[in-house]
């Protein structure tokens, strides 16, 4: 049966490659829902029109989730099979300066969200898209577990532990159909220049000095397990099509999204520039005095989902010099 698939955030960064693998390898309807502001890019909806043959069974509909769907906007919709929330905001130095919007997009957001979402009767499955950042910093030689608790470092954070507990209670409450996941850094192609690799890029490729965020000692570099949205988008399309909906399981059903390798932000940068045949200029900054609200470590268990049968196929270093090329061949997404 065709599916009516849902996507909030649609011209968002991760959102945008769900839809495009959505399409790529299902028969689905996409209707992506988003407000087009500073996450949102549409030229990246408007790169899958013009290059994906399956862009017809895509619609696009404008919404700011911080107010409540309208019912000319639930109209454009249509009917929804399945929705998948990524709309968020997601950037922790505008959260710390800025901690109120993310409530009301984080938030609020999905709870607008979510009321729409128990409208229908027959839906099948509802993902929330979470952050490894609700547990907080990760000590070394630990990997947090889908369930362990929460621990929120910056108003992000906890804006987006906010909105995954709400979808927990609309399932307990309502009885909605509700999948959690939590991933780690996303990376890929049309990604916002702010971001950590693409930034890396531009400035490897302009023979600039990178800052690497470290301890104390200015000797250990932070580390995460990154992961690349088309890994992101597979591992959510096969959480649609191989696990159940969670509706008559004891608690909510939750997946962390995670990258095989762990890798520290200098040997990250170095694959960088050594994709790039350039020189790595850079130097180590105490994480805690210039990024407050900001984390050296977070690691997550991929356990699960490798128990499951789901893992990412490329490697990391593959991907990330995938992206490179990609980058340097579109300097179009380097431009703030």
């Amino acid at each position: 049966m065709i599916k009516n698939v849902l996507v909030t955030g649609g011209a968002g960064f991760v959102a945008h490659h769900v839809i495009n693998y959505l399409l790529d390898n299902t028969d689905w309807n996409i209707i992506s829902l988003d407000r087009f502001k500073l996450s949102g890019n549409l030229d990246r909806l408007d790169d899958i029109i013009k290059d994906n043959p399956n862009s017809n069974r895509l619609s696009i509909v404008y919404h700011d989730l911080k107010t409540e769907i309208s019912q000319s906007t639930k109209n454009l919709i249509g009917p929804v099979d399945i929705i998948l929330h990524l709309a968020a905001s997601s950037h922790v130095d505008r959260s710390i300066n800025h901690p109120m919007g993310f409530v009301m997009d984080n938030v609020v957001g999905t709870c607008n969200i979510l009321e729409f979402a128990r409208k229908f009767n027959n839906l099948e499955k509802f993902i929330y898209f979470s952050t490894d950042q609700v547990f907080g910093p990760a000590s070394s030689g630990i990997d947090y577990d889908e369930y362990d608790r929460y621990n929120s470092t910056n108003p992000y954070s906890a804006s987006k532990a906010g909105g995954e507990e709400l979808t927990v209670a609309y399932r307990n409450t309502y009885n909605l159909p509700i999948i959690i996941t939590h991933t780690m850094n996303v990376f890929g192609e049309r990604q916002h220049p702010e971001k950590y690799i693409p930034m890396c890029i531009k400035k490897i490729r302009d023979g600039d000095t990178i800052t690497i965020h470290s301890d104390a000692s200015k000797t250990i570099p932070g580390s995460r397990h990154y992961i690349h949205a088309v890994d992101v988008a597979d591992a959510i399309l096969f959480i649609l099509n191989k696990l159940p909906n969670g509706r008559d399981e004891f608690r909510i059903p939750k997946y962390n999204i995670v990258g095989k390798q762990e890798i520290n932000n200098l040997q990250l940068a170095q694959i960088i520039a050594d994709a790039q045949d350039k020189e790595l200029k850079y130097i180590m900054s105490d994480f805690n005095s210039s990024r407050p609200g900001h984390d050296l470590r977070y690691s997550l268990s991929g356990q699960r989902m490798k128990n499951l049968g789901w893992e990412p196929k490329i490697e990391l270093t593959e991907r990330i010099k995938q992206v490179v090329d990609w980058t340097l061949n579109r300097p179009d997404w380097l431009i703030t």
